[in-house]
């Protein structure tokens, strides 16, 4: 995947939006826009999908274009269905597909027919091929060189030839990829890939079943540290080890800022997670596909582009994700109201949240 970096992402993203409010709110041609957008998510095993990106990029498509509409559906992780519901869109008039394929490829002949139906799609999150009009998501090289910088900070000492564990996302994911890549750019040499899975569904139960089989092959001792992909693998990994009876767990990385992850890393049970605001995100597909309703040339909102397997230099919004430690939940989830300090803190976690500075 290459890409061409034109703009200072933040710098446009934030013009675009306030560009985008101006133009819809304006004058009556513009409030005069009424089309459906249709949002189309891979799954709900990922609870950062239901809770956090429908609703915000609803909300944005919203302030954007007030007597628009958007139709949604959830895939449950089957490609079949979301095939299936691509169609329904299709056949009901939706004008704007905002897409995160549930399988990447299997997806590719629904692109093609949204593209003979003249619905443009933007690929959401993860890159969909066929002829997709738009991509918006983060940097994924730079999520595994997040999490791996941050396994190799806790190891410590161990860092030199410890071993490590890598718990990778779904195969039929070009995002585990992508993540996977930029993590090995920064472990190898330095530790020793003990052993490595794929996690069909970025499933918890299939992480647990991964963990287990890496314990009992080998030893709860001789792993120094785990590569988690996303939270909801950490959140199986974790409870592997504790089934196994580990008391001092390694260090276990994560991904998306579930809340139940950040519960974790107060708790002292997963060092680490990365934050991909989705604020940004969500409206950075929702500004994209209110352009293209619109009619509009996206190469105007876009910041790059990006190439994948069937097309070239689509035009792409890539973001930029932080990483999340006990430290900087304060300055990072709490500052971009992600969450409250009071979502966060249950009364059991209260004592290990003043000691990470997380008061009132």
């Amino acid at each position: 995947m290459r890409t061409r970096t034109r703009h200072v992402i933040a710098a446009l993203v934030a013009g675009l939006m306030t560009l985008s409010l101006a133009t819809c709110g304006g004058d009556d041609e513009a409030g005069a826009d009424s089309f459906t957008v249709g949002l189309l998510l891979p799954s709900r095993a990922v609870p950062r999908w239901e809770h956090s990106d429908k609703p915000l990029i609803e909300k944005r498509l919203k302030e954007l274009c007030p007597r628009c509409t958007m139709a949604y559906a959830n895939a449950e992780n089957d490609a079949t269905r979301q095939r299936h519901q691509v169609t329904s869109m299709i056949t009901k008039g939706v004008e704007v597909l905002i897409l995160d394929a549930a399988d990447t490829r299997a997806l590719r002949s629904s692109i093609q027919e949204a593209r003979r139906a003249g619905v443009p799609v933007v690929a959401y999150d993860r890159l969909a091929e066929g002829p997709i009009s738009g991509y918006v998501s983060f940097d994924g090289a730079q999520v595994g060189r997040l999490q791996g910088e941050a396994l190799l900070k806790a190891m410590g000492d161990q860092t030199n030839g410890g071993n490590v564990v890598m718990m990778n996302g779904d195969p039929t994911s070009p995002n585990a990829a992508w993540y996977r890549r930029g993590t090995l750019s920064v472990l190898t040499g330095k530790v020793k890939i003990a052993r490595s899975y794929e996690t069909l569904g970025w499933s918890t139960d299939r992480a647990h079943a991964n963990m287990s089989a890496a314990i009992a092959a080998l030893g709860p001792a001789r792993i120094d540290g785990v590569l988690a992909a996303n939270d909801a693998i950490a959140a199986g990994v974790i409870s592997a080890l504790k089934s196994a009876g580990v008391r001092e767990l390694p260090p276990v990385t994560g991904q998306d800022a579930d809340l139940d992850a950040v519960r974790r890393i107060i708790k002292g049970e997963q060092y680490m997670t990365v934050y991909k605001p989705f604020r940004t995100e969500a409206a950075a597909a929702a500004d994209m596909a209110v352009a293209l309703g619109r009619g509009e040339d996206i190469r105007d909102v876009a910041t790059t582009t990006t190439d994948s397997p069937t097309s070239k230099s689509i035009p792409s919004i890539l973001l930029t994700p932080r990483a999340v430690t006990v430290g900087n939940i304060q300055q990072t989830l709490v500052k971009d109201r992600v969450y409250t300090i009071d979502q966060i803190c249950t009364r059991q976690l209260r004592p290990a949240c003043e000691r990470a500075g997380l008061t009132r």
